[in-house]
């Protein structure tokens, strides 16, 4: 039982929502849902369970495909970023999962194993992001190579766009050398992210790989209609004490008030994930109205400067931190930082609480 008021409200029906969105941009396109990260903080069964409709799920590493499969998901599973060890090959081909190969490392433990099982191979070009991916000089002989070993292997060429959301020349860019090495295959292909499928249309290809967006946060700069937040990270208020102006709130005196003022202590803090880096000026809802946050983050709780709300604010009201009302990217920009680190950085001690 948590007695905390500090939760984690999971709205399934946005997830599949969302997923429905994903379909109208890119209608003619398969869809790899990208949970890997713990479903980006909402818990990987549960998101798992409401993309179904998807075509196959993208992971990080085995131990999350385990996951899914030991809970009885019997989709196609993609380990993005391949295997760590040889000794994973096994266990991968056990759980009939399809992976990534981007280095010559990987390529030669698949040449030294003696399996026969057909793979599914997910080949990583690097078009230009210089993370994971062979060289377009290398495909060609990397092909072969594959094509050698003893098991059949059928090849998905892929690659990962660096700045889908910044900078449409290097998308372009990027586009252009995967489609000329795509050209001269015949395989299905992906290139496109979360801003691939709402940006740029010609990328979508055979298969799109939506993450962020599939959790109503925005790949991009602009707000994308259809999309609804996943996540709403919310508590109560526990405290309201009225300061004099030219009084200091919090640890560091960071903050002090130009008027009196009534501060609002929320129970929250950077023990349940919240950004200790978020700035005097934060948004915080409460009644339906952005509050700002003033002074530093403590681990299990905020101050919030709730004033203007004097005359109808009480212990006991909700604060919501993000999600319904107050969308996630608006407090990641205040913190200078994405949408994707505040959802998956929320701690274990936050429930997650469904709701349709």
């Amino acid at each position: 039982m948590a007695y905390r008021p500090v939760k984690a409200l999971i709205h399934l029906n946005a997830l599949q929502q969302n997923l429905r969105q994903v379909k109208t941009f890119a209608p003619d396109s398969k869809v790899l849902a990208i949970i890997k990260s713990n479903g980006y903080g909402h818990g990987i069964e549960r998101v798992a369970g409401q993309l179904t409709q998807a075509d196959g799920y993208g992971v990080a590493c085995i131990d999350e495909a385990i996951v899914l499969r030991q809970k009885g998901f019997l989709h196609p599973i993609v380990l993005l970023e391949g295997l760590f060890s040889e000794a994973e090959l096994s266990i991968a081909i056990q759980h009939r999962l399809e992976f990534a190969v981007h280095s010559f490392l990987q390529l030669e433990w698949l040449k030294n194993s003696a399996i026969k099982t057909p793979l599914n191979i997910w080949l990583k070009l690097d078009t230009g992001m210089h993370r994971l991916g062979f060289q377009v000089h290398e495909i060609q002989n990397v092909i072969a190579e594959l094509k050698a070993l003893p098991a059949p292997v059928n090849i998905h060429l892929m690659s990962h766009f660096a700045s889908a959301d910044e900078s449409e020349a290097f998308t372009q860019k990027q586009l252009s050398i995967f489609n000329q090495v795509a050209g001269n295959l015949k395989c299905p292909r992906s290139i496109a992210n979360s801003a691939g499928v709402q940006r740029y249309p010609e990328s979508h290809l055979d298969w799109v790989r939506p993450g962020i967006m599939l959790y109503g946060a925005c790949a991009t700069s602009e707000t994308v209609p259809g999309l609804k937040p996943v996540m709403t990270l919310m508590s109560q208020i526990i405290s309201l004490k009225w300061i004099e102006a030219g009084e200091t709130v919090g640890y560091g005196q960071t903050w002090q008030a130009s008027r009196r003022s009534l501060i609002a202590v929320v129970a929250i803090g950077y023990g349940d994930g919240y950004p200790r880096h978020a700035p005097s000026g934060t948004p915080v809802l409460i009644h339906g109205e952005r509050m700002p946050l003033v002074g530093r983050v403590s681990m299990d709780m905020i101050t919030v400067d709730v004033t203007d709300l004097a005359e109808k604010v009480t212990i006991g009201d909700e604060a919501i931190l993000w999600g319904q009302g107050l969308p996630v990217d608006v407090i990641a920009d205040a913190c200078g930082t994405i949408g994707y680190e505040l959802l998956c950085g929320v701690t274990q001690r936050v429930p997650r609480v469904e709701e349709r």
